[in-house]
């Protein structure tokens, strides 16, 4: 089999037609230059080159073989550099995963830092809820997770990411939606609340707890939901009242209407950046320098 220095020599010749000026051209003497043809013809047992004492010309197995290692040297720079980008974060790819209520906020700063510094990087999208994501990047079938705290597994690494208000999402014309100003948190006592799953939303289903019970309130939990724009909807249709990361007042309701709300912890909601302690790809690590 030929080697890419032979063929980087016959390139050589052929564009120079002149052996004396492609060893000049490589930064090598004549006699290696001619004998790394002559193998190079024995390789492919084909004459490459009609020589004469005054000229050097192209046989036509030689004009169709420079078509081919013209195409194979490109082929093998283009590689080098892929790997090169690969193992500085510029290319390959990065999975990352996401609740749904992260998607309103923290996700797009993140995926807007990776297009900046990283365009060449193929980002995968998968949206699971905290303790999916907290398996997948274990189990290293992800990189990246916007996770809810805490992150207690000592294979994971993590960092604060961001922290917002909760707000009162409440259905146009009821009596809590009228008026001016943020709601005392007294307010939510015996109402119908709409309430978040204790398995898929966990995280915001004891947060709620612990606010209701530090303000010694007592809602009615009417409904239990695992996702926040499902709570809306339902606010939006007049079954209840609830409390929302503030993110979520992107989400557009005409019948919803937002109020901001004492609390002891003014910014309660936590989100974290989450890995695998021993992830080695390139591209993650590239990401979180720049977040």
């Amino acid at each position: 089999m030929f080697t890419l220095v032979q063929l980087t020599n016959f390139v050589a010749v052929a564009e120079e037609l002149h052996f004396g000026r492609a060893a000049e051209r490589l930064q090598m003497t004549q006699p290696p230059l001619s004998r790394q043809i002559q193998l190079l013809e024995a390789t492919l047992r084909v004459q490459l080159f009609d020589r004469t004492n005054r000229s050097v010309r192209l046989t036509p197995a030689g004009r169709a073989f420079l078509h081919e290692a013209r195409r194979i040297l490109r082929q093998t720079e283009q590689a080098t550099i892929a790997v090169r980008q690969v193992s500085t974060g510029e290319a390959g790819a990065i999975a990352i995963g996401f609740t749904a209520a992260s998607a309103y906020s923290m996700l797009g700063k993140v995926l807007d830092t990776a297009r900046a510094v990283m365009p060449g990087v193929e980002i995968v999208l998968r949206e699971m809820v905290t303790g999916d994501q907290l398996d997948a990047l274990t189990e290293s079938s992800l990189d990246l997770g916007l996770v809810r705290p805490p992150v207690n597994s000592p294979e994971l690494s993590s960092r604060p990411a961001a922290q917002e208000r909760l707000v009162a999402a409440l259905p146009a014309g009821h009596p809590l939606a009228e008026g001016e100003g943020a709601l005392d948190i007294a307010a939510f006592d015996r109402q119908d609340v709409l309430m978040y799953s204790t398995k898929e939303s966990r995280y915001f289903h004891e947060l709620l707890i612990s606010v209701f019970r530090a303000a010694g309130i007592a809602p009615t939990f009417s409904q239990y939901l695992s996702q926040v724009h499902s709570i809306l909807a339902l606010v939006n249709g007049g079954w209840g009242i609830a409390l929302v990361p503030e993110a979520a007042t992107q989400l557009r309701y005409a019948g919803v209407v937002f109020r901001d709300v004492h609390l002891a912890a003014p910014a309660p909601v936590e989100l974290s950046l989450t890995w695998r302690t021993g992830n080695d790809n390139p591209a993650l690590h590239a990401l979180l320098r720049h977040l």
